[in-house]
């Protein structure tokens, strides 16, 4: 190599097949070789880059295909040497790997956002695990069914690692969802409208939008992405119409999106929907807890179809913790085992694990049909004991099956709360049912709503102000003295709060649910404000013999001229106090027209 560069001090190599060229030839051997090349080149090999000793071929042998290594457009800078041949292998694998996923993301087919969930993920994650050896093997096991230990061991929550991806598993909508429902049709179709999901928390609405997407990706007909009103802000969500945009131009495929808490948009972020949900750009599926009817816009409301989602029966319940039991081999004392996966865990070296018939009844009652409240305390039950177990004993002792009783569900599903929302419906609902349990002179009932209500955490001084309003609207001039007794109740709540108030407020509810009642001052003041909203022109002048003549010029002008002093006469006095035009109207009889 040495004596050669001594022999040809000007020589340059070819940058293609690697050859040393006489500088005053190598323009010429360019163009050829360029020419031999089934595709050529797109960068400039660099100059100083190392090579190969050219073969015995001189520098003035004018073809290069004969001598040069196999012919290919790749400089050698782009090429690894053999030392690096096993490295330079698995780069490859796992770049092929990823080529198709590349290319579908340059050809617009598959782009990944935030909270996205594409129908073809699934074969991706597949490939890449193929090339991965042990790690592909440790993604399909987690993949499969999970042991009762290890899904309760896990920091996931077992209302999300259970939740039903088919709408056969979902429990306790069937008046929404039921074989013969329009919606059910719809669904099946894969004709998917924009919907507003409307129920109390843990009743399956966002279970319900991830069936849909699970039938969507399935046949390939739409695109589902997830976002949370609590985290996502405007900009988010144009990004998402965006791309649901070029989604709809480019491959004529839908967007579902997901908007979770859709209340917490105000309206103004609730107006970026509008115009996309219209021309169908986006389908838009929104869950909430609170009534659409005052959280979501007018405008958003006549473009989607509210699905009103109810509480979960305590029946519906018991389906669900039954499926649970089941899919986590869960025996049930005094029942055959019908999973054969029970049978294989007796065998094992784990222990089994058993729980009472009446601890299931226990958790489908307390949760106040809440699937997710149910499903995380059996988890928290039956996680406990198997700690404790563990913890506890060892050796033969530890293989002994594992009971969870109905105490351990109690404890792991302790209820320190009542489903109440202050600043939400159910605090008008409750006040609704307050006040007319009373005006039904149902003591008991309104004992129990006003219960509902405190212990709820509700603010004693607004139950209170209520309670002020009804001695007065309902109870009036049947029993004057409610009105004094409200107001006393009011003043006491005052001074002393809650709890102490509590029976005060007790007092007065039970006084006036028995106390006579009317409405006659109720209704009179009510066709009052009638009359003067349904009177035509100006409304009619104060008679002067009414008005006050406190200077000279007023008593001049006729101000309380003629007017009956009633204290200076001993019997009724006849006086005309109304305006001329109501003569003779009485607001206790009169019906408005």
């Amino acid at each position: 190599m040495a004596s050669g560069m001594e022999s040809a001090p000007d020589a340059v190599q070819c940058p293609v097949c690697l050859k040393d060229f006489a500088s005053d030839t190598i323009n010429g051997h360019l163009d050829a070789c360029l020419t031999d090349q089934s595709e050529p080149p797109s960068k400039k090999s660099r100059l100083g880059s190392k090579a190969e000793p050219p073969g015995d071929n001189g520098a003035g042998s004018g073809s290069c295909s004969v001598a040069a290594p196999p012919s290919s457009p790749v400089f050698s800078m782009f090429k690894t040497s053999k030392s690096k041949a096993s490295g330079a292998g698995e780069r490859n694998v796992s770049l092929s790997s990823k080529q198709p996923a590349a290319s579908a993301a340059n050809k617009g087919l598959k782009r990944n956002v935030s909270g996205e969930e594409e129908p073809g993920r699934e074969g991706t994650e597949d490939v890449q695990s193929q090339s991965s050896g042990s790690n592909g093997q440790a993604v399909k096991a987690s993949q499969g069914e999970s042991s009762p230990r290890t899904l309760m061991t896990s920091n996931k929550p077992l209302a999300q690692s259970l939740r039903p991806s088919t709408l056969e598993e979902y429990f306790g909508q069937n008046k929404v969802v039921g074989p013969q429902t329009l919606l059910r049709s719809l669904l099946d179709s894969q004709e998917i409208p924009s919907l507003i999901l409307w129920g109390p928390p843990g009743c399956g609405k966002t279970t319900l939008a991830h069936i849909i997407a699970s039938g969507s990706k399935k046949k390939g007909a739409a695109r589902f992405v997830t976002l949370s009103a609590t985290s996502a802000s405007t900009s988010d969500v144009r990004e998402v119409i965006k791309q649901a945009h070029n989604e709809l131009r480019l491959c004529k495929r839908k967007t579902i999106m997901f908007i979770d808490e859709i209340h917490r948009f105000n309206k103004s972020q609730q107006d970026t929907f509008l115009p996309h949900v219209e021309c169908g750009t986006v389908t838009l599926i929104g869950a909430t807890t609170e009534n659409p009817s005052f959280q979501v816009n007018a405008a958003l409301l006549s473009r989607c179809r509210v699905l009103v989602l109810e509480k979960l029966s305590v029946g519906a319940m018991g389906s669900i913790l039954e499926r649970a039991v089941a899919r986590l081999g869960i025996g049930v004392l005094g029942r055959e085992p019908a999973n054969p996966r029970q049978r294989e865990q007796s065998d094992a070296h784990e222990p089994k694990i058993l729980i009472e018939e009446k601890a299931l009844d226990t958790i489908a009652h307390l949760c106040d049909g809440d699937a997710r409240a149910g499903l995380n305390g059996l988890q928290l039950a039956v996680q406990a004991q198997v700690t404790s177990r563990r913890l506890g004993q060892s050796g033969a002792d530890a293989s002994r099956e594992i009971l969870v009783t109905e105490e351990h569900v109690k404890e792991g599903l302790q209820r320190s709360h009542i489903l109440y929302d202050r600043a939400g419906e159910e605090h008008y609902n409750c006040i609704s049912a307050l006040h007319k349990s009373m005006r039904g002179s149902d003591e008991n009932a309104s004992l129990y709503w006003l219960g509902r209500m405190l212990e709820g955490g509700e603010d004693p001084l607004y139950v209170a102000r209520r309670l002020v309003r009804f001695a007065s609207e309902d109870v009036g001039m049947a029993e004057p003295a409610a009105l004094p007794q409200a107001v006393s109740a009011f003043q006491a709540c005052h001074f002393i709060g809650m709890p102490e108030c509590e029976v005060i407020l007790a007092q007065c509810v039970v006084y006036l649910a028995r106390a006579p009642k009317s409405v006659g001052v109720y209704k009179a003041y009510g066709n009052v404000k009638a009359c003067l909203r349904n009177h035509r022109g100006p409304l009619p002048s104060v008679p002067l013999h009414l008005r006050n003549a406190p200077t000279g010029l007023m008593k001049q002008l006729g101000y309380a001229k003629g007017y009956k002093y009633n204290p200076a006469f001993s019997g009724a006095v006849e006086q005309q106090y109304l305006p001329e035009e109501l003569q003779g109207t009485d607001f206790f009889t009169w019906t408005p027209s």
